[in-house]
């Protein structure tokens, strides 16, 4: 890592199945989760988060859409929409809505290792900025987790603003990345494990300059794990050098796969920018519930593709989800 960034997980779950943790009743768990969830990795954890309780053919996914220009676009309807789930159309579409007004629950991974020093102490600020301006007392809630070679939750899930400040601000720069870890666990120890009586949006924000060089985990694992717990990756990267290098890259491929929004900001003015296009964009979402035709509860990935009627709109929503196995 060339810079210390920092990362922040929105969890806002784009594509869960019904039995998203963050979408459906609190005896659900995502479609995308298997009973043994990443039983290849080799960092042990615990496996009876991501055990299925009940299963529901039923998919949620969160999206969002966009103009030429980029705007976001509120006013449509599930008629402007075509979604294919497998391949396939869905055999029907359950419910259809826009979404402007669910609860957040949000990860902020902050990068700490010793390569990121320029900005530090501004990206401290946006973050703590961005958290006064997005939370609401009594609804919504997010943590901090400070990364280097190793993550450490530097303050747990709360609505207190003051007490985020403090995690933040008490986070010290030093060490190798591993940012692949962080994500990881982020996901699986701090947001698959909320348990709600209504749905939420959860994401990760991650600041970073992408350069992994100390994970357990690879790429592919923490991106698995962030779609199995219905969770949407933001990234806003540290790197000012005005080059496209390898972790810009990661960090793009880490927000394309769960939904998310990768943003390359070349001054301090730009990464108030970045924060304030996140917290727009999660506040501007449809949700749409449906049941995939010929659904098998074998385990495997399913790809979701979302598109616009109208040419001239974008849609981005996450990737696909990992049916529950029986």
């Amino acid at each position: 890592m060339k810079y210390i960034g920092r990362i922040f997980c929105l969890a806002g779950g784009l594509a869960a199945a019904t039995l998203a943790p963050g979408f459906g009743q609190t005896n659900y768990a995502p479609m995308g989760t298997a009973v043994a969830a990443a039983t290849n990795t080799s960092p042990s954890t615990d496996d009876t988060i991501l055990t299925i309780e009940k299963r529901v053919n039923e998919v949620k996914v969160l999206f969002i859409a966009t103009d030429h220009r980029g705007k976001f676009v509120r006013n449509l309807n599930e008629s402007d929409f075509k979604i294919l789930d497998d391949n396939m159309p869905p055999q029907s579409i359950v419910d259809f809505r826009r979404e402007t007004d669910l609860p957040l629950e949000l990860g902020l991974l902050v990068d700490t290792s010793g390569s990121v020093r320029s900005r530090f102490d501004f990206e401290q600020q946006s973050a703590v900025a961005f958290m006064q301006q997005t939370l609401r007392p009594n609804f919504d809630k997010a943590f901090v987790m400070g990364f280097s070679g190793r993550s450490q939750v530097s303050q747990d899930f709360t609505d207190d603003v003051h007490l985020l400040q403090a995690g933040v601000q008490n986070l010290r720069d030093g060490g190798g990345t591993a940012i692949y870890d962080a994500i990881y666990r982020a996901c699986r120890e701090k947001l698959a494990k909320q348990k709600s009586d209504h749905p939420a949006r959860r994401a990760i924000i991650v600041i970073s300059d992408g350069e992994d060089n100390q994970s357990e985990f690879s790429k592919a694992q923490a991106i698995e794990m962030a779609q199995r717990s219905d969770v949407i990756i933001y990234a806003i990267s540290t790197d000012d050098s005005g080059l496209v290098l390898r972790g810009d890259k990661d960090l793009q491929q880490l927000a394309d796969a769960t939904g998310g929004r990768a943003f390359f900001p070349y001054n301090n003015k730009d990464i108030t920018h970045s924060f304030a296009a996140i917290e727009d964009e999660l506040r501007s979402q449809y949700i749409v519930s449906y049941r995939p035709a010929d659904f098998e509860a074998d385990g495997r990935y399913r790809a979701i593709t979302i598109t616009a009627v109208k040419k001239d709109l974008q849609v981005r929503a996450r990737r696909g989800y990992y049916a529950p196995r029986q």
